[in-house]
């Protein structure tokens, strides 16, 4: 069963439409898998360059580069949210490219939430990642609304119903805040579904789109779903702290950003310098401070790169990769996996793979040590996520053949069982 599943990896490898833009990538020296785009992306020709161009631009343009450089700087985010709504199924006037994906949050929060003497409960997953979670108690801290925290648990096999969800939204229900992948476990959430049974409850609905921007499409437009919040340096290899992203939907561009900032203004007048603010016509209201331009500029090769490869081919090899990592895993001896577990549905994943053992970080270790980068979860869980434009099936085949040494040898032994990276 082995040797054919290694035939179909070779086969999918000679048939893939993206396999060139693997060689647009920096590699760390020694690293020949990278499976931990879900938490950082690697570097790329087109970002590096946008780069070097925006440092030539600063050193020769000084200040005219608000209006000069290509694309000026003063509308950049704009021109980068246009961009990024193909990525995500909206409008150019609902996307803007700004802040980070926690000051997003905050701001969208503290805009939408509007708690009223019954209509006060906000309902989010239990597991959200800290940020989240961080976000909307300071929120309803700051509303004397401690309260009205809501949250929704995984069952036993660490799966998120959404029927539970659902439940979970009543005629008690403000806003309700969820991703639309799992961060711990690569579950993919069924937003279409969700969003509507949020909406027709009247309650607001936002989507943390983390883990699944720049590896899967999504049609956040046509869902009507209230707002999303996303981060760039993971799937779409912004860099460390690259510029995050929003979206609002234009049902809601009458409102007025509960945070506002001098960026947020209608660019005609922004420079009039009024004490009264004026906010943009569409989703660039909701920005804040000015843009960082050095920390925007790797999009402008990264986003470049990901529309032309094109959104729904990627999510195709996406599916591909974590399927055939899915098999391959379970095709290995019983006797030397039995401990390992993969907890991402197979009805329902997003763009990473996770599996459980007792000595998960012992075999994170084991996997670095040959040359394949995963990535390590407390208090058991590897995550493993093959992204599209930087890795192979043969990687793939690599991968789940070397983790099979480590279980068949014990090497993770060796190692401690320490905390993972950050995430």
């Amino acid at each position: 069963m082995l040797n054919e599943w290694k035939k179909e990896a070779s086969a999918a490898d000679e048939r893939d439409p993206l396999a060139a833009y693997q060689r647009e990538f920096y590699f760390p020296e020694h690293v020949r898998v990278y499976l931990d785009g879900n938490s950082l992306g690697l570097l790329s020709h087109r970002a590096e360059a946008a780069v070097q161009q925006a440092l030539e631009e600063w050193k020769t343009k000084a200040i005219g580069g608000w209006g000069d450089a290509s694309p000026p700087w003063f509308h950049q985010a704009e021109q980068l949210g246009a961009s990024a709504a193909a990525l995500v199924g909206s409008l150019p006037h609902e996307t803007i490219i700004a802040g980070s994906i926690t000051s997003n949050l905050h701001q969208l929060l503290h805009t939408f939430y509007r708690p009223g003497a019954k209509r006060r409960k906000i309902v989010m997953e239990a597991g959200a990642f800290p940020t989240d979670h961080y976000a909307v108690t300071s929120l309803l801290r700051s509303c004397n609304q401690e309260d009205a925290l809501v949250l929704v648990y995984p069952d036993e096999h660490h799966i998120l119903h959404e029927e539970d969800i659902e439940a979970a939204v009543t005629d008690e229900t403000a806003l309700v805040l969820l991703p639309s992948v799992l961060y711990r476990t690569g579950q993919r959430l069924n937003m279409k579904q969700l969003t509507k049974h949020a909406s027709d409850a009247g309650a607001v609905i936002g989507w943390d789109l983390a883990h699944s921007f720049g590896v899967m499409p999504h049609e956040l437009h046509e869902l009507e779903a209230d707002f999303a919040v996303w981060c760039t340096y993971k799937y779409a290899n912004s860099g460390p702290g690259g510029t995050a992203g929003l979206f609002v939907h234009e049902k809601h561009h009458h409102l007025t950003p509960a945070l506002a900032g001098w960026f947020g203004s209608d660019k005609d007048v922004q420079f009039d310098m009024e004490e009264t603010f004026t906010p943009a016509a569409g989703a660039g209201a909701f920005q804040q401070g000015t843009p960082p331009i050095l920390s925007t500029a790797p999009l402008l090769g990264s986003l470049e790169m990901l529309l032309e490869a094109g959104i729904e081919r990627i999510r195709a090899k996406s599916l591909q990769l974590t399927t055939l990592l899915r098999r391959g895993i379970t095709l290995l001896p019983e006797e030397e996996t039995k401990d390992l577990r993969i907890i991402t549905p197979a009805e329902g994943t997003g763009g990473h793979l996770a599996v459980t053992h007792p000595y998960a970080a012992g075999i994170c270790e084991a996997l670095k040590k040959e040359g394949i980068i995963p990535d390590y979860r407390e208090p058991n869980i590897i995550r493993l996520a093959p992204s599209p434009l930087t890795t192979s099936a043969a990687d793939i085949v690599f991968t789940v053949e070397t983790l099979h040494d480590i279980l068949k040898k014990e090497t993770y032994l060796q190692y401690k069982n320490e905390r993972g990276s950050i995430a």
